[in-house]
């Protein structure tokens, strides 16, 4: 089952393509505001030569097995929306991680985030089996993890000093997860409320 882990996943707003060198581009056109980056290990829209960093290093995870990296693409228009991963994979435990996730401005509050969600989480627990997917993100990153309530993943607490990132700033990590048991709740909820957007806009 792990074998299909980079799948294209297919919805009515986004599709996720697993990455590939012509997804970089678009992707780079995309990421050039410095808010994606905030919250990020580092600041990828400072330069393509950051950027062209960032899309090497998750290509080289993807191709080990050690990460999953995807792009997000619009489902419309076909154009990079953003990106996002599978990692943190253990497959002995059934368990991973969904991370590494950003969209361009021009899609936030759209529903691109909630369907992509709802995409990888389906995989992970319909197709791949997990009993756990986690999350995690920096403390201090309120957007983020307002977003992760209303899936609604559980808080399992904050790992303090946790990383240094963008050059040796300390990063407290808060984690959360949704397991199996949790999973219909989750998934009826996202595709309420994808409905309730699909709805807003055809008014």
């Amino acid at each position: 089952m792990w074998e299909n882990l980079a799948s294209v996943m297919e919805g009515e707003i986004v599709r996720l393509e697993p990455l590939a060198r012509h997804h970089e581009k678009g992707l780079f056109e995309a990421a050039r505001d410095e808010r994606i980056w905030r919250w990020m290990h580092y600041d990828a829209s400072e330069s393509g030569e950051r950027f062209h960093a960032w899309f090497e290093d998750a290509l080289a995870a993807s191709s080990a097995g050690t990460e999953a990296a995807f792009a997000t693409v619009d489902a419309g228009t076909g154009e990079p929306a953003g990106s996002t991963r599978y990692l943190a994979l253990r497959p002995e435990h059934q368990a991973l991680e969904i991370g590494w996730t950003w969209l361009a401005p021009a899609y936030w509050q759209t529903g691109a985030n909630v369907e992509a969600k709802l995409l990888m989480l389906e995989h992970a627990f319909e197709r791949l089996e997990c009993l756990r997917v986690e999350f995690k993100t920096d403390a201090g990153n309120e957007r983020s993890r307002a977003a992760l309530v209303a899936l609604p993943a559980q808080f399992e607490g904050t790992f303090r000093k946790h990383m240094l990132v963008r050059g040796g700033e300390r990063r407290d990590s808060a984690y959360y997860s949704i397991i199996d048991d949790e999973w219909p709740e989750v998934r009826d909820n996202l595709r309420r409320r994808i409905d309730a957007i699909r709805k807003e806009e055809a008014r």
